[in-house]
């Protein structure tokens, strides 16, 4: 497949990394010419510093990983995230209210987000390793009305989870392409059969760490 790295937001969140750690993300996201890179909120001005002039998109992620904080912070974060130079912004839905199905509460929470990321994309997590297929499309759904732009699979953080599958990539795009909103598909995408299966069942983006492994 052609262009593989354009799918490709290069992803360290682990909470032990180091600077030199992530200065290395960036410069094999500018050598692969990487899509993005996606990175814990308080490194965006790092990742400013280190991608300015260049095409590679900062992602941040906002309520991670378990998205239970207050409506408030999330938003919060994600202004404050906009203002240091995040382009696009993942953030986590309340599994909790999801499976309650608390649609109001959730929807709203997305409208505002969403309001706090001005034009910038927004992604919602639903962390699919938790949810049943019905709970997956309620989820879609959710975030089609709360005005997101993509819906995400994982966060990679649930202990024992395995993380983005193809057919719930492929539930995530039937429930959300008419409405015109596109999947990432994050987690346990390791290789490059692995990341082109994920494509061809619908997504636009691939959330991993293994970015220079499945381009070269």
């Amino acid at each position: 497949m052609e262009n593989l790295n354009k799918y490709i937001e290069h992803t360290l969140l682990k909470q032990d990394a180091k600077k030199t750690d992530l200065i290395k993300l960036f410069d094999e996201a500018k050598e692969n010419n990487f899509l993005g890179v996606c990175i814990n909120p308080c490194y965006v001005k790092l990742a400013k510093e280190n991608l300015n002039n260049t095409d590679v998109k900062i992602v941040t992620v906002i309520g991670f990983p378990l998205g239970a904080n207050t409506t408030e912070v999330k938003v919060f974060e994600t202004k404050e995230a906009i203002e240091d130079g995040a382009d696009e912004i993942d953030m986590v839905i309340n599994v909790t209210k999801l499976k309650d199905r608390e649609k109001d509460f959730i929807v709203n929470e997305i409208k505002e987000i969403k309001k706090a990321c001005q034009n910038h994309n927004l992604k919602v997590i639903i962390e699919t390793d938790l949810l049943t297929k019905e709970d997956i499309i309620e989820a879609c759904r959710y975030s089609i009305e709360g005005g997101a732009d993509f819906v995400k699979t994982s966060t990679g953080f649930v202990k024992g989870g395995v993380g983005a599958k193809v057919e719930d990539v492929k539930l995530m795009f039937d429930t959300v392409k008419d409405a015109g909103l596109k999947v990432k598909a994050s987690g346990g995408i390791r290789d490059k059969e692995t990341a082109i299966s994920m494509i061809k069942a619908g997504a636009s983006r691939l959330g991993t760490s293994s970015g220079v492994k499945i381009i070269s």
